[in-house]
Formats: structure tokens, sequence, C-alpha cells
């Protein structure tokens, strides 16, 4: 449970994530998303409850990479891309370590694998919003991370930097790295990720897309903002508003 100021913003969540799964946060505007990955990372402390990863509270274990959304970020912070990325290897090398040449090759293999090489000397704030989510993930590769939470990494890209960073997420899946990212588009979190968590201040579901988008659990995440037409063996989703990001006009869930 977590509250802020009285106010109860997650409540009643119990889950349990498997090695290597790539899992989509979803869930409406102010539904917890992001307070429940700040709370995973140990970012944020649970009001009541317990998290563990791998044995250990948030903070004890280093396999968590975080990865909030690019709008916290300052980007005219003067450092490059390979600076950001070397910061992955802090939990290895200790706050006041030095790089040795095994932290160096790692960073230079991190930046290969999201094809970031010939903009490792790239001031971060010169970056695209794709190739901006591609340095995240590179300096969770770096970090050897065993457990990635990624806080609405597609808003704001095109199409092609989307399937870019699902490209990726496809790897570290390969990889056994487990993933959750948080996400508006539900119609892709259906098709690209093995298991969905909808969320609505209290988890309403976990488990494949076609078990957890019930149009009874979607109406009761987002109320009157949506409309569900089945359609055949499809459920076609209808905003009825434009203000959630993700929800075009009319969305199928096959």
């Amino acid at each position: 449970m977590v509250q802020y100021d009285g106010h109860l913003v997650l409540d009643s969540i119990t889950f349990e994530l498997e090695a290597g799964g790539r899992v989509a946060l979803v869930g409406p505007n102010g539904a917890g998303k992001s307070t429940l990955l700040k709370v995973i990372a140990g970012v944020l402390h649970p009001s009541r409850g317990q998290i563990r990863v791998y044995g250990h509270e948030p903070g004890g274990h280093i396999c968590i990479a975080y990865l909030p959304q690019r709008s916290q970020v300052d980007w005219s912070f003067p450092v490059n891309v390979a600076d950001v990325v070397m910061m992955g290897r802090i939990g290895k090398m200790g706050l006041f370590g030095w790089p040795k040449a095994m932290d160096r090759e790692i960073v230079r293999h991190s930046l290969d694998v999201v094809g970031l090489t010939e903009l490792a000397s790239r001031q971060i704030g010169q970056l695209s919003g794709g190739q901006q989510q591609r340095m995240f993930i590179a300096r969770a590769l770096a970090q050897e991370a065993e457990l990635v939470l990624m806080d609405e990494p597609l808003t704001g890209l095109d199409m092609t930097s989307q399937r870019d960073v699902l490209a990726i997420l496809d790897r570290l899946g390969r990889q056994e790295v487990t993933v959750v990212v948080a996400m508006h588009d539900l119609k892709l979190a259906a098709e690209r990720f093995d298991r969905v968590m909808l969320l609505n201040n209290r988890l309403l579901g976990i488990g494949p897309p076609e078990e957890v988008f019930t149009p009874e659990r979607l109406m009761d995440a987002y109320g009157g903002h949506l409309r569900l037409i089945q359609s055949g063996d499809e459920l076609v989703v209808v905003s009825d508003t434009c203000c959630e990001e993700g929800l075009g006009p009319h969305e199928s869930l096959g």
C-alpha cells in the first residue's frame, strides 16, 4: 500500500514476476503505474507491505534498473552518451571507483547492442527521443540488470523509434532479463508483451492479455472513458476521449 498525504495511491497489490518475462503495465492516468515502478525500484517506500527482488529489499540488490519518464530528466546536463552508460557500472566499481578496461569494454558492447556506438560522445540533449530511450537501455545493460523497469518509454516516439525500442526489449527477453514497461497503448501491450498488468490504484488483473483484457476489467479500469464493442472474435476498444495517450479512437484487441 502507498499513500500520499493521506490519499491512497496503491492498495492490495500482490504479484510475482517470472525471470525473463516481459510485462506491460497499463491503466489510466493517475492509476499509480509510475508509483508502482518507483516502489519496486526502491525510489519510494511503501506505506505498508514489502517487496522482494531475488530475495532482497529494493536497493539491496543492484540488479534493478529504473528508467524514468524522459520528462523527468535534465537533458541540458553536460554529459555525453558514454558517460550516462558508464553510470550503470557504478554499482560494480563503487561510487569513487575508476573505470577499468573491463568496464569500458562493457560500455562499448552495451552501446553497440542498442546501435549508439557512433553517438557515444554526443551530449544527451542532442539525441532524438528514441535515441534517448536506447541510451537508457544501454545503461541498464552496462549495469548487468536482471530487472528493468521502464516508465512510458514509448510515449512521444514515432513508429520507427517504437519498433527499435521494442526490438531491443525482445533481445533482453532472450537474455533472461525481466522487463516491466508502463504504457498506455492497450493494443501494443496485447500484441508485443507476454503478460499484462492492469492497474487502477489496485491490481485488476495480471496474466496473458487475452485473459486480463476482458470487458469487465477494462470497464473497471477506465470507466466511461472507453466503450467496448464485440466484433466477431475481437474486442474493439472505442475511446470517448482524446486525452489518454495511446488510446486511439478505435483499437482492436484480438
